[in-house]
């Protein structure tokens, strides 16, 4: 026998070898053995305090990969409570994140697929019935400080206040990008600030809890901070004025006066998958196949600086905030939830973004504290967006504000591991009219088909850092068929038709039982 032809049979039997253990171990074998198990019951759960205040805070493009950086907010939220290890975005970008925390639902439900145009942006969400609103109907003062939807403020929208929000001070675009002196919708009227615009967001919250304190209600407050997304102005050493007129000419972000060059000289963490020169891997349309030259490897090199650099001030004014609260005695009866709307990719893969189906890009960080959640504990169970806003509303008792796709995670939180099916999708970022790829996140599988018809299937177990495309591998063809038909029958999902079963992790479990 030639020796490639027992170095490929070889190879191949290890893989089939990984990948059935892998299986059984997240609980999600396709094979004649496998069983078609009954999902797990959802647990009983006491809630402590009911009606409790509700404080969610989301920051703009974090990586869960930079964590480490935000040790005030790790200290007085994950250490008081809990950690998720899977935190998901199903469409990781902007806009159709934030309208799912809004809603429930995933973006194909919502109509907010991307960030512009018809399908995408402020103008493309319907904002009369959400969280907000349904808060507010029991018995919840609301407050918003922050950005919003991307396009909110533009042109006839600048005086805009959404229907639900007791108070409302809102970014205006294009202003929201501007780090040094954002504008302000406060409650109808236009105001510019002067300031840092962590800080300034973080005023703002205060001012807004302090104004609906008074009314003794309960409260629900999302502070909905800009950074670390890229902004203006730019410094002189930021790629914009380094690069001028050429392809490494990249946006960053700003941070606070203070915090510029803190984090000089820090390279991007080096990862197997960083800036990869053997991209015959990924499929046609993907954006692994990009390349980067020295000279934008070193442009994403200051971005991913200037990112850290941007999670200092985030982290003293978060720790402001909820020290804050601490003191006024309000904090032991708030559930805080830390999360980011997406993901972020500085490099791996060879994006230098979001939206696509890798893990730097689909997983989010989040954190949860607050009555009746346990101390200390990491959550393996997988959490969504939708999830985000299904739990902020159980926790009050209030009703959803339409059909929701998410579930409660509360329930959860003290519960062994569980398996469950996510389907994640990703549209065009210019108007949302065509669908770049779509697929599942199931246990350690990722299945995405890409809008060329090509195929990318990882299994992070065996493969961390997604370098090895299965789609075409005989070894796991039938996973990969399995995969494919969940990833169909989900695409379209609403409500009770999207997967929202749970089953015990650890078990070996028929994918279409799923």
């Amino acid at each position: 026998m030639p020796v490639v032809d027992l170095f490929t049979r070889r190879r191949r039997a290890a893989v089939a070898t990984a990948a059935m253990s892998a299986l059984a171990v997240t609980g999600l074998v396709h094979e004649p053995t496998a069983v078609a198990a009954a999902p797990t019951r959802t647990p009983a759960l006491e809630r402590p305090v009911e009606k409790p205040n509700l404080l969610m805070i989301t920051v703009d493009d974090l990586s869960y990969i930079d964590m480490d950086y935000l040790p005030q907010v790790r200290k007085l939220v994950e250490r008081s409570g809990v950690s998720f290890a899977e935190g998901v975005a199903p469409t990781p970008i902007c806009v159709p994140a934030r309208a799912s925390l809004l809603t429930g639902q995933y973006a194909h439900n919502h109509g907010a697929r991307t960030i512009d145009g018809p399908h995408g942006g402020y103008q493309a969400f319907d904002d009369s019935a959400t969280v907000a609103t349904s808060l507010q109907e029991a018995g919840y003062s609301t407050i918003l400080a922050g950005k919003y939807l991307n396009g909110y403020g533009e042109g006839e929208t600048r005086g805009d206040v959404p229907p639900g929000w007791d108070q409302w001070r809102a970014t205006v675009d294009p202003s929201t990008y501007n780090f040094r002196s954002p504008k302000f919708n406060v409650n109808g009227e236009i105001i510019k600030s002067k300031g840092y615009s962590s800080t300034v967001i973080t005023e703002h919250a205060k001012a807004g809890i302090a104004a609906e304190r008074v009314t003794g209600k309960p409260w629900f407050t999302w502070v909905n901070y800009v950074a670390p997304h890229h902004g203006s102005p730019s410094g002189p050493d930021d790629p914009k004025k380094i690069y001028a007129g050429t392809d490494a000419a990249l946006s960053v972000t700003v941070p606070d006066a203070q915090d510029r060059g803190f984090y000089d000289g820090v390279r991007i963490p080096a990862r197997p998958n960083l800036f990869p020169e053997d991209v015959s891997g990924y499929a046609k349309g993907s954006p692994g196949r990009g390349r980067f030259n020295p000279r934008k490897k070193d442009a994403v090199r200051i971005a991913y600086q200037r990112r850290l650099e941007a999670l200092r001030s985030l982290d003293r004014n978060i720790a402001s905030l909820l020290t804050g609260l601490k003191k006024s005695g309000e904090l032991k009866r708030t559930m805080v939830v830390f999360t980011s709307d997406n993901g972020y990719s500085s490099g791996y893969h060879n994006l230098n973004g979001k939206l696509w189906h890798f893990d730097e890009s689909l997983r989010i960080p989040v954190l949860m504290s607050g009555p009746g959640i346990p101390r200390g504990r990491t959550v393996r169970t997988p959490v969504t967006n939708p999830d985000i806003a299904a739990t902020l509303l159980a926790a009050a008792g209030a009703k959803p504000p339409r059909p929701s796709d998410g579930i409660d995670i509360l329930p959860w939180l003290r519960a062994p591991e569980q398996t469950r099916a996510i389907p994640v999708a990703g549209w065009r970022v210019t108007d949302g009219s065509r669908q770049l790829w779509s697929g599942i996140r199931v246990g350690s599988w990722t299945y995405a088909r890409l809008h060329t018809g090509e195929v990318e299937v990882y299994d992070r177990s065996s493969d961390p850092y997604e370098q090895h495309n299965l789609a075409a591998d005989p070894a796991v063809v039938e996973t990969v068929k399995a995969l494919a038909r969940l990833a169909d029958r989900y695409a379209d999902c609403a409500a009770a038709t999207c997967p929202q079963d749970l089953y015990a992790a650890g078990r070996a479990l028929d994918l279409e039982s799923l």
